[in-house]
């Protein structure tokens, strides 16, 4: 059996991030099989027991996690060609009024606040920004399942047997599209259900058999919904909720 860095074992089993790894090893948080590692690089067996002090247990509980109704016009994540970052609407004044959590609002929430997963500056919909390396891993790394659901505005006829292609047999970038779910949601309004995050994915799909997109807008990741928060607005992530 091969050695591992320690780092990248903590990654692959849903500890941390890689980044984070290395911070808690530099700061003496890391044990494997109950010994403290501190140097960088350190290497361990897959079969090893890897766990956290309860420094570390504390400082991930204290990162917070906000879903943002992000109107069009803004980018998911550094700004671009003059557009803002979506994160620049996270305000004390634009959070959901029906927001339950007790957290109160602090700019120390924004410190290093990073959106698990794009959605285009032509799309709106649920956004999910993160301060929790475990939660960025979970959504768009490259072997997550997660689904993410939107609802699709389109012009243009589409056949049964082009319906039959967005569902599966299609490629983008040389590569075959993992089975999706799309159907219609109503006359000029189609769902889909996607477990991968291609750029411009949908846009590129529909044009592939013909349709225009008109609108776009996430509604789900996983089991958490969008539901009635308004756009422009955000809320945290609950403690109970789970994707």
């Amino acid at each position: 059996m091969e050695l591992v860095r320690i780092s990248k074992l903590m990654s692959a089993q849903g500890i941390c991030s890689r980044r984070e790894a290395d911070d808690y090893i530099e700061r003496g948080w890391v044990f494997v099989d109950g010994e403290r590692v501190t140097e960088l690089g350190s290497r361990a067996y897959p079969t090893q027991k890897i766990t956290l002090h309860k420094a570390a247990q504390a400082s991930q509980q204290a990162r917070v996690s906000i879903l943002l109704n992000k109107p069009i016009g803004y980018v998911s994540g550094q700004a671009e060609h003059d557009h803002k970052p979506a994160y620049t609407l996270i305000n004390a004044a634009s959070r959901y009024p029906g927001d339950h959590s007790p957290l109160r609002f602090k700019a120390a929430h924004l410190k290093g606040l990073v959106p698990a997963g794009r959605l285009d500056i032509d799309s709106l919909g649920l956004l999910v920004l993160t301060q929790d390396g475990r939660i960025a891993k979970r959504l768009i790394g490259k072997d997550t399942e997660i689904e993410k659901e939107y609802l699709v505005r389109v012009e243009g006829k589409l056949s049964a047997a082009n319906l039959a292609l967005l569902n599966f047999g299609l490629s983008l970038d040389g590569e075959a599209l993992k089975r999706a779910q799309v159907g219609w949601q109503n006359d000029d309004q189609l769902r889909f259900v996607l477990r991968e995050g291609k750029k411009r994915q949908i846009r590129r799909m529909c044009e592939l058999v013909g349709l225009k997109v008109l609108g776009l807008k996430r509604v789900r990741i996983g089991k958490v919904m969008l539901g009635d928060l308004p756009l422009g607005q955000w809320r945290y992530l609950d403690d109970h909720e789970k994707f």
